[in-house]
């Protein structure tokens, strides 16, 4: 390995400023340059801390062309800290480009652990599973994001899997999942900050549960059977259902407009839908 400084793979706090591990404060005060995913929000945890260290954004958009820079910092010696907003850098969060364009350049790579909401998720669940599976945030429409689902519904057959939800989405995914699954399944928003929330419920009445829909969420599906396998096995009956709550939902919109979002959601055909709602009309619903 040539000589040159080291990248700090450094976890930060994923709410409470205090969870920092004294590890990490070190770290930040020893670098010669802090690379962050929003400069912003790392200035104010540097701050808080009484740290004064130059700050480089990197983020999803401009990743890979940082990497000539901070190779060029740890060419000259220096040592570089990679954040991200929350948690650790690569982990459902920008990073990972940076990490393997370091190392292939022969620089020294160092992990500072720290707070996760995946590992405060799953011990706070009481979950009893041989294992589980962190598979990250779901994908966000069409066949990909059905895909998706059957595979965390699989998985959930021998033990919990864990994921993570924007709060934009949550509504729409607990929809879903509630047609996939029977259990009540554990739902953390907002770990370690002031309104943290930790419940237990099926996901149909997880929406009626929380105080808000705001801020971050994690997801742990227990281990368990569910009741159908992937969206396309949803009865007629359930698609009018769904069709009525959407319906409600964008009201004003054109019974088109409606099928369209009902079929993205539940990863089926426009046709489809429209096929099952002439079922139920001609009173030939499949149950």
């Amino acid at each position: 390995m040539p000589p040159g400084g080291t990248l700090y793979v450094v976890a930060t706090p994923i709410g409470n400023l205090e969870d920092i591990t004294l590890r990490a404060l070190k770290t930040l005060k020893a670098v010669q340059l802090v690379a962050a995913e929003d400069t912003r929000r790392t200035g104010h945890l540097l701050r808080h801390f009484d740290i004064a260290v130059p700050i480089l954004s990197v983020h999803e958009h401009n990743e890979r062309g940082r990497v000539e820079r901070i190779v060029g910092r740890l060419a000259k010696g220096e040592s570089v800290a990679l954040v991200t907003d929350a948690g650790t850098p690569g982990v459902s969060d920008p990073g990972a480009a940076l990490v393997a364009a370091v190392r292939e350049a022969g620089f020294r790579i160092e992990p500072i652990p720290g707070a996760s909401a995946v590992a405060a998720a799953y011990s706070a669940s009481g979950i009893s599973s041989d294992g589980f599976v962190f598979v990250g945030f779901p994908p966000i429409r069409g066949k990909a994001r059905k895909r998706w689902f059957e595979t965390v519904i699989s998985d959930s057959k021998s033990r919990a899997v864990v994921f993570f939800e924007a709060p934009h989405r949550v509504e729409k995914t607990l929809q879903e999942l509630a047609v996939l699954v029977d259990r009540p399944i554990f739902a953390a928003r907002e770990l370690t900050k002031l309104h943290e929330e930790l419940i237990w419920a099926s996901p149909g009445d997880l929406l009626t549960k929380f105080e808000s829909l705001h801020g971050e969420f994690t997801f742990v599906v227990p281990p368990g059977q569910a009741t159908e396998q992937a969206s396309a096995a949803m009865t007629d009956d359930q698609i009018i259902d769904y069709f009525g709550d959407m319906t409600n939902k964008i009201s004003g919109a054109s019974k088109r407009e409606v099928a369209r979002r009902v079929a993205e959601d539940i990863g089926m055909s426009t046709k489809d839908v429209y096929s099952a709602l002439e079922r139920v009309k001609l009173g030939q619903s499949a149950k």
